[in-house]
């Protein structure tokens, strides 16, 4: 791509998610991605809850981004960030991925993003050792890490990087020895370096950044050119009144302000079911 050619491209982490980022964005820009680990993300919150994220996701990747460019001296850079909870909707586990490119040359702003079920995040209070082991055949142990705490998930006392069972079993019984209550809680590491199923998710979120890049105007070729806007109104196949169903996607360009208006792909009207008069 021809802005990024041969580019620096600076990467802060430190927990190896240039291993799915870098060789995707290396080889559809043609940048060079440069590492920088001397910035502690984890000042900016802990999955593990020692420190809480204070910004929104889209912000914390946009510090981690400004940090790189400062300590590189460069004028572009990546960054990812996650999210883990519930579904808003449906009682299942959800991961929330963005991968945000920050271009300081071209006042480009763009960021890939994955979102759905396919993550192991997931914890348990337990007495027993068995339900350790149980627990962890459950979520690909050993290739995802473990972290343990006596009593509960805000406890002090903290024990990270098991992955073995060896370690499992060490940290089990510490923790069970520290209890207050006779429980040790358990819980997923999702941390990218230690829970292969989020690193797959991160790739798939830097593929989404790739696509939108791949997505040049039409009239400048600038790249980004993307669903900026969508406008609702596509009209009720009963009555004809406009539903809340999209009715035509609006695209911009960042550069050189071209847009462009694009009728919702699939079909000419919307099921009565989106419509405020046939279902008030």
């Amino acid at each position: 791509m021809r802005i990024f050619e041969n580019r620096n491209m600076v990467f802060v982490t430190k927990h190896s998610k240039e291993s799915v980022v870098s060789p995707i964005m290396e080889k559809e820009t043609g940048c060079n991605v440069i590492v920088e680990s001397r910035f502690d993300t984890d000042k900016l919150g802990t999955f593990s809850r020692e420190c809480d994220r204070t910004e929104s996701q889209l912000n914390t990747a946009r510090i981690k981004i400004n940090e790189g460019m400062k300590l590189q001296g460069i004028d572009i850079g990546i960054a990812s960030e996650g999210s883990f909870g519930s579904h808003p909707f449906v009682p299942i586990p959800w991961n929330t991925e963005i991968v945000l490119l920050f271009d300081k040359k071209e006042n480009l702003e763009i960021y890939g993003i994955y979102e759905g079920p396919q993550t192991n995040y997931n914890h348990m209070l337990t007495s027993s050792y068995e339900d350790v082991l149980e627990f962890a055949k459950k979520i690909g142990f050993p290739e995802h890490y473990l972290i343990l705490r006596p009593d509960n998930e805000y406890s002090s006392e903290i024990i990270k990087e098991i992955h073995n069972y060896e370690k499992l079993f060490d940290a089990f019984k510490r923790c069970a020895e520290l209890s207050k209550t006779g429980v040790v809680f358990i819980e997923t590491d999702m941390r990218a370096y230690a829970n292969p199923t989020r690193m797959r998710n991160i790739g798939r979120a830097t593929q989404d950044l790739v696509s939108k890049l791949l997505s040049l105007c039409p009239e400048c070729g600038a790249p980004g050119f993307i669903v900026k806007d969508i406008v609702r109104g596509l009209p009720c196949e009963d009555c004809n009144h406009p539903s809340k169903m999209p009715l035509k996607y609006k695209s911009d360009c960042y550069k050189c302000g071209h847009s462009e208006e694009n009728l919702y792909p699939k079909g000419q009207f919307a099921s009565p079911m989106y419509c405020d008069i046939c279902n008030p």
